[in-house]
C-alpha cells in the first residue's frame, strides 16, 4: 500500500512541476496569445491533476496534511471557475447558467462546512490546524459570493469576465507555489506563507486595474 500511495505522490510531483512551470509560462507570454491558450491548458491539466491525487493520500496514515488537502480542494475550484468564466466572452451568453451556479455553489456551501468544522474544532480542541479551515472557508465565502454578484450583474463591463478569470488563475497559481515551498520544500515559516500571496495579489490588482473598463466622460 506504501509503496502504491509513493507512486501517486511521484505523479503528484509531476504534475504539480508542469502547473508550476506552464502557469509561470501563461503569466510572462502575452495575453491571449496561442502560447498563453496552449500553457493555460496544461496549467489547468496539472493542477486539477495534482490536486485530486493528493487530495485523498492527505488523509492516509503517515501522510495526513490538512494544508495540502485544503489547498488541493480550492485549486480544483478556483482553476475550473476561472476556465468557466471564459465562457462568459460569448456575447450569446447573458446569463449564468446552471452549470455556474453549481460550481460556484458547491464550493459556497464546502466553505460554510469548513468554517463551521474549524470553529467547532477550536472549541473542542486546542489545535491551530483548525484555523486553516476556518481561514480558507473564509476565503472560499468570500470569493463564492462575490460569484454569484457577478453572475447578478454581468453586464457591469465587457472585461469584467476576463478580471474575473485572471483573479481566479492566478490565485490558483499562488496556492501552487505555496504549496510547493511549504509542503514540498518543507520551509515552514512567514516568508513562505506570504511572499506569494503578496506578489501574487499584487499581480492580480495591477490586471484587474488594467483591464478595467474606463469611463466615457460625458460632455
Amino acid at each position: 500500500m506504501e509503496e502504491t500511495i509513493k507512486i501517486f505522490i511521484y505523479i503528484h510531483a509531476f504534475f504539480g512541476g508542469l502547473g508550476l512551470i506552464t502557469g509561470l509560462g501563461s503569466i510572462i507570454v502575452k495575453k491571449g496569445s496561442k502560447p498563453h491558450k496552449v500553457m493555460g491548458k496544461l496549467f489547468s491539466i496539472g493542477m486539477i491533476t495534482s490536486s485530486l491525487i493528493i487530495i485523498p493520500i492527505s488523509w492516509m496514515p503517515n501522510h495526513q496534511n490538512i494544508l495540502l488537502f485544503l489547498i488541493g480542494l480550492f485549486t480544483i475550484y478556483l482553476v475550473i471557475s476561472g476556465n468557466q468564466i471564459l465562457t462568459f466572452k460569448l456575447k450569446s451568453k447573458k446569463a449564468a447558467k446552471p452549470i455556474d451556479k453549481i460550481i460556484s455553489g458547491s464550493m459556497l456551501s464546502l466553505s460554510v462546512l469548513m468554517i463551521l468544522f474549524g470553529a467547532y474544532g477550536l472549541m473542542k480542541v486546542n489545535d491551530l490546524n483548525y484555523l486553516l479551515f476556518i481561514f480558507f472557508g473564509g476565503f472560499g465565502l468570500l470569493v463564492t459570493i462575490k460569484d454569484f454578484i457577478f453572475y447578478k450583474n454581468i453586464i457591469i463591463g465587457k472585461n469584467e469576465w476576463l478580471r474575473n478569470h485572471v483573479g481566479k488563475m492566478i490565485g490558483a497559481f499562488i496556492a501552487s507555489v505555496t504549496a510547493f515551498l511549504v509542503a514540498g520544500l518543507g520551509i515552514w515559516n512567514l516568508f513562505a506563507w506570504t511572499l506569494p500571496t503578496i506578489l501574487g495579489t499584487v499581480y492580480i490588482l495591477y490586471w484587474k486595474r488594467k483591464l478595467k473598463p474606463k469611463k466615457v466622460e460625458k460632455h
